[in-house]
């Protein structure tokens, strides 16, 4: 097989494509600073562990590149980074010590008409299938924007998911004469060409549709958009990134041979600039598509846990429904998971929004050249991006009411919780009462008794005997009666009562004063220690 004859490439491509393991740091446009671009390679140093797999044995990047016609050139699946250079067209041949090129060529192939390339992961959670050195060349080849690293950090190896608030819309923009080393025709670039990036967020259930309503597992997924444009040749770029290849599978209904004829053709770049609007439209009905049913979703299931609330009748004493505080927390996480889906809802329509003022600026823009010939397509676009606009604005209303709904009701759960307990003090404070009556009547009773018994107990001691002294009389049955002890025994026994009850009436005196006397001064001093304002 014969070897690919080298493209004519410039100095400035040759040397940023050389040293591409240190992207960003080696691009050549001029509408980064070094400062920026350390920055970015400072974050994806420190993020590739857990952002891309480690091996080349688990990689696995999708290409699929079309000619003018739409008809697919290339499609492949990429395993590892010499499969990636023999797609890309780099057979060079460096000197190991010095890394200047001893043979071949950095670029053999021309740039497609047009290049899907995505980035996927086993889950949402999971590292990206491509390594360090295979996302770096890829993005050293075609010069891709340092800031779509800001999107790709949102992927990666993580127990939860990680910062989906971030949303962002991208731009960099070149119509005019290009930058040195950017003019590349053999590789069908211009130098004259817009870049952007941004990303957006859509919903799904992972439960299957038989699955209870309590039950069903709803998620949010973000997906991460690049595309390039050259306005001269024509060629367009895209670069998805998403957890899954569902995005993959969109695209190739619409760029497919069951597509539309003007949406996968790319002949022209009044043709290609027509067919990239379809496609950012794609992504934008992905955004907004299932938001109603994970809607539909939440008022249900808010309804469910807190129906009771409204409909069933606080005031009857026996109720169907006891509130505990594991129902406070669950109302609680139905109000985050809403106003989770409202602040996503506001970043999509917000991102859209940048979209569509993106392209109808270019529409607007007199160096443009395709504002006259593609007028119309710009309008078409712009009307899709408004109705879908509204429908994400829209739902996200119908987010911000939940919240409100959610919230009222957590209150009229925690004030029922806090009726219910109230419920059980006062339960609690009548069996105290009537525990306390009890007790009074067996103290009354004990002190009754108790100087009876006592002084019963010292006479039946040795110390008094009256039974064989004087006062003592026999009766029949052998027993004696001391008339006597009997007076003795009531002349102790009634004073010593009288005195027991007079000691406990004057302790129990003294303590009643003392519980008022604590009050009064707690009184008075909480009113002096209450601050005044004028």
């Amino acid at each position: 097989m014969a070897t690919p004859i080298g493209l004519n490439v410039t100095p400035e491509f040759s040397s940023s494509y050389r040293d591409f393991g240190s992207f960003p740091e080696n691009l050549f446009d001029r509408h980064s600073y070094a400062p920026t671009l350390r920055a970015y390679k400072h974050r994806l140093d420190s993020a590739s562990a857990q952002l891309l797999v480690q091996h080349e044995d688990v990689a696995d990047v999708p290409f699929r590149d079309l000619d003018g016609t739409g008809a697919v050139l290339a499609r492949k699946n990429i395993f590892g980074d010499q499969k990636l250079r023999e797609h890309l067209g780099d057979n060079a041949v460096e000197d190991p010590l010095t890394s200047s090129l001893v043979s071949g060529a950095y670029a053999t192939k021309a740039d497609p008409n047009c290049r899907f390339i995505f980035f996927s992961a086993k889950h949402s959670r999971a590292p990206l299938r491509l390594t360090r050195t295979m996302l770096t060349r890829i993005m050293t080849y075609h010069q891709v924007m340092p800031r779509y690293l800001e999107f790709l950090f949102l992927f990666g190896q993580r127990a939860m998911p990680h910062d989906l608030r971030y949303s962002g819309f991208r731009e960099q923009t070149s119509l005019e004469l290009s930058a040195a080393g950017q003019y590349l025709p053999e590789l069908r670039r211009s130098g004259k060409h817009y870049q952007i990036c941004y990303n957006l967020k859509s919903v799904g259930c992972s439960s299957h549709p038989d699955t209870a309503l309590m039950h069903q597992q709803w998620s949010i997924r973000h997906a991460a958009i690049y595309h390039q444009f050259d306005i001269e040749f024509g060629t367009t770029l895209w670069i998805i990134t998403k957890g899954d290849l569902v995005l993959k599978e969109n695209v190739q209904d619409v760029t497919g041979p069951d597509g539309r004829p003007e949406d996968r053709a790319f002949r022209t770049p009044e043709e290609a600039f027509r067919a990239s609007l379809p496609i950012h439209a794609l992504f934008a009905h992905w955004a907004t598509n299932d938001w109603r049913w994970y809607m539909q979703w939440l008022e249900d299931s808010v309804d469910k846990d807190t129906q009771a609330t409204i409909l069933e009748d606080r005031t009857e004493k026996l109720r169907s429904t006891v509130y505990t505080p594991s129902d406070l927390q669950r109302i609680q996480i139905w109000e985050e998971k809403a106003n989770e889906a409202m602040s996503t809802l506001e970043s999509n329509a917000s991102v859209l929004g940048a979209i569509l003022d993106y392209y109808l600026g270019l529409a607007d823009n007199a160096r443009f050249p395709l504002k006259s010939s593609n007028a119309d397509d710009i309008k078409m676009f712009a009307a899709q991006m408004k109705d879908l606009i509204a429908d994400s604005n829209m739902q996200r209303n119908r987010a911000k009411h939940l919240v409100n709904i959610a919230s009222q009701r957590k209150t009229l759960i925690l004030q029922y919780l806090q009726s219910q307990a109230s419920e059980k003090m006062e339960t609690l404070t009548m069996m105290s009462q009537k525990e306390a009556v009890a007790m009074r009547i067996v103290t009354v009773v004990t002190l009754i008794f108790l100087p009876a018994t006592f002084v019963s107990t010292f006479f039946s001691t040795d110390v008094v005997k009256y039974q064989n002294g004087s006062g003592t009389n026999s009766t029949a049955g052998g027993t004696s009666y001391s008339s006597l002890a009997m007076a003795r025994w009531l002349e102790v026994t009634l004073p010593l009562t009288v005195v027991t009850f007079l000691l406990s009436w004057l302790a129990y005196t003294k303590a009643k004063k003392k519980i008022g006397v604590q009050a009064l001064a707690k009184g008075i001093f909480g009113h002096a220690n209450t601050p005044t304002y004028p």
